[in-house]
Formats: C-alpha cells, structure tokens, sequence
C-alpha cells in the first residue's frame, strides 16, 4: 500500500516538471523568432532608402525624353563598294584594293515637342475643339548596327598596298548614306502621321471630337516653327 501511494504522488509531480520544461521551451523560441524579425526588417529597410535616392536622376532624364515624340523607325541595309586604286612601277600597272560592305542601320524620327508655346494648342472646350501646331519631323538618330553589319569581300590586289583604313572608311561612308535613304523612303512624313494618330487618340480620350494637327505652320502672330536636326548619336 506505501508503494502505491508513493506511485500515486510522484505521478502528479512529473506531468508538472514536463508542462514547465515545455511553457520554458515555448517562451524561448517565441523570444528567438521575435529576434530574427526584427533582425531581417532592419536588413531590409537599409536598401530601400538606397533606391529612393538613387531614383532622383533617372526620373529627370525620362522627363527629358518625353520632350521628343518619337513615330517612326527605319531598319535600313546597304551594300557598299569601296576601292582604291593604286599605280605602281612607275604607273605602268594598275592595282587595287577593295572592301565589299554590308551595312545595317537604324534610323530613327519624330517631333521635338521642346519649343512649343501655349499659343501652340488652340482648345475650345465647350465644342470639344483642338488645334495643334508642331514643328516639322526630324532626324534624332541614325547609327550603324555593328551586330549586323560585316565585310562581305576583302580583295588586295598583287603588288597592292593593303590599306588597314579601307573599313573604317567604308563605315563612315555607309553611316552617311543611311540618313539619305531614310528621308528618301518618306520617313520624315511617316514619323508625322504616326505622331499625328497618337496624338489624335490621346486628344480623344480627353473628351475632344474635332482635332486638327498642323506641322511646321505656326498659330498666328507667331514665327514658323523651324526645329533644328538632333545630333546622331
């Protein structure tokens, strides 16, 4: 009967020590979890406050660039045939050294819209009427695309003298037929119908119903609007 009894009171006495070990274990680990936390939010506060700063010059730039209203751009090619003709041995024979180029461009167009005035945009809410008046579409870019440009034939002649400079010369006068070809396929009216039907739409979406756009007439009393090419890039 004694050992019984003495069964019977270390029963109660052990579930006791195991619920405080666990009540223990738990404070711990919620102690430890609340740690980490706060630990992980300092981390990552500290980038955050990196990004907005860093931020501030790319806004600025993009707001310059909306200046520009770019509608049109030409993927261009072009086979240049350059030669150098060489007289050796006192001119009695006829040498040469050639480059066969093909060139790929982009040339790109559309209206700068930096020297607009107020007068420039002629709205009558009322009769949900607007008049625009831009400046005629110009070149902004015309650069070679070296990833598709190549030599397609290479030639020296005998007794020729290889010129290292054939290429380069090649490419400065790919670069400068790039641009002609362009205007000469209408990219320049091109680029000012699209300007023109983007325009349209976002005039529409503010509730106008007759829109009219004018490139390079001036409203009245103004000079005409004479916008300078962009440099190339």
């Amino acid at each position: 009967m004694g050992a019984r009894r003495s069964r019977r009171r270390k029963g109660p006495g052990l579930i006791r020590a195991l619920l405080l070990v666990s009540l223990v274990f738990a404070a711990f680990s919620l102690f430890s979890n609340l740690s980490a936390g706060v630990g992980c939010g300092g981390r990552s506060n500290r980038p955050t406050a990196v990004t907005i700063i860093e931020r501030t010059p790319d806004v600025v730039v993009a707001l310059r660039e909306l200046a520009f209203l770019e509608g049109m751009v030409f993927h261009t090619e072009r086979v240049i045939d350059l030669r150098e003709r060489q007289s050796t041995f006192f001119r009695l024979l006829d040498t040469e050294d050639a480059i066969l180029l093909v060139a790929a461009g982009e040339v790109r167009a559309g209206v700068d819209l930096r020297a607009l005035t107020p007068r420039a945009v002629d709205a009558d809410f009322e009769a949900k009427r607007v008049t625009l008046y831009l400046p005629n579409a110009t070149i902004s870019t015309s650069r070679l695309d070296n990833a598709r440009t190549y030599v397609h034939t290479r030639r020296t002649d005998l007794f020729a003298t290889r010129r290292e400079d054939l290429e380069t010369r090649a490419r400065r006068e790919a670069e400068r037929n790039l641009e002609k070809a362009a205007i000469e396929a209408g990219i320049l009216e091109k680029a000012e119908a699209s300007v023109q039907r983007t325009l349209e739409g976002l005039l529409r979406s503010l509730g106008f119903e007759e829109i009219a756009v004018h490139f390079g007439v001036s409203p009245a009393g103004e000079a005409p609007l004479l916008i300078p090419a962009l440099d190339p890039e």
